[in-house]
């Protein structure tokens, strides 16, 4: 693993994308001996799914949109279906663990895609999102992470392991995963469930608390690099961290 210098959590999720997943360009996992001198040609159809991931992670967060506007308004109904919120600007977001009573301010490193992944977990995976969201499993620090926060932090680990804003893959990891959106258009979001509980059962394993942000995000793109390279996963399911999912 790298050796980088320790980040607090405010700093990873607050700033500039320089901040947002810094220190996770490390390749944890080693390439199977079939792998050595991989070939990352796409086929026509990886190059389409590749261009229209590229196309969603290209949208910055707009609050001035209303398709914005009504992809924010889904994720509060998803997750607090009862109690109607006051407004777009408003304290009640603090309660799903973003900065401040404006969410459209934490989206800066993640942009529109990772509200589409938020909102696709809680439609997806409703009971593992809210256990996720209210920290319903194990043994927990008195100093959490905050989920939403969290979140936009896995989209942009995600976007970084996959070397998604290449116009072809350089990783082992990449061209894997665009065999996987080939076949299924949702893998990215899949991916990003699988990716936000596995990073959950990181934190617990490793006893973690606020300081220790930075570290587990590292742990969890290692997990997965090495869960890819397994011989015989050919669909996002049979990876072994998927199992960690529940509708």
């Amino acid at each position: 693993m790298c050796d980088d210098a320790q980040i607090c959590f405010a700093e990873v999720v607050a700033g500039s994308a320089q901040w947002l997943g810094r220190g996770l360009s490390c390749v944890c996992a080693q390439r199977r001996e079939s792998d050595a001198r991989p070939s990352f040609d796409l086929t026509p159809s990886e190059e389409e799914c590749l261009q229209r991931l590229q196309n969603r992670i290209d949208i910055a967060y707009d609050s001035s949109i209303p398709e914005h506007q009504e992809a924010l308004r889904a994720l509060w109904n998803a997750v607090f279906p009862e109690e109607e919120l006051h407004g777009l600007i408003s304290e009640q977001w603090k309660e799903m663990g973003w900065q401040g009573k404006d969410p459209s301010t934490d989206f800066r490193g993640g942009g529109f895609i990772s509200l589409e992944n938020l909102l696709f977990f809680a439609r997806h995976f409703p009971k593992s999102f809210k256990d996720l969201l209210w920290k319903q499993e194990g043994d927990r620090s008195a100093w959490e992470y905050p989920f939403a926060e969290a979140g936009v932090n896995i989209t942009f680990m995600l976007i970084q392991m996959l070397d998604l804003e290449a116009v072809k893959p350089r990783t082992v990891v990449g061209a894997i995963f665009l065999k996987f959106l080939s076949e299924n258009e949702s893998a990215f979001d899949i991916l990003y469930c699988i990716a936000f509980k596995l990073m959950d059962r990181q934190w617990l394993a490793m006893r973690a608390s606020y300081m220790d942000f930075n570290t587990v995000m590292k742990a969890t793109r290692c997990q997965l690099e090495r869960e890819f390279l397994l011989e015989d996963i050919t669909r996002l399911e049979e990876l072994p961290s998927y199992s960690l999912l529940t509708l």
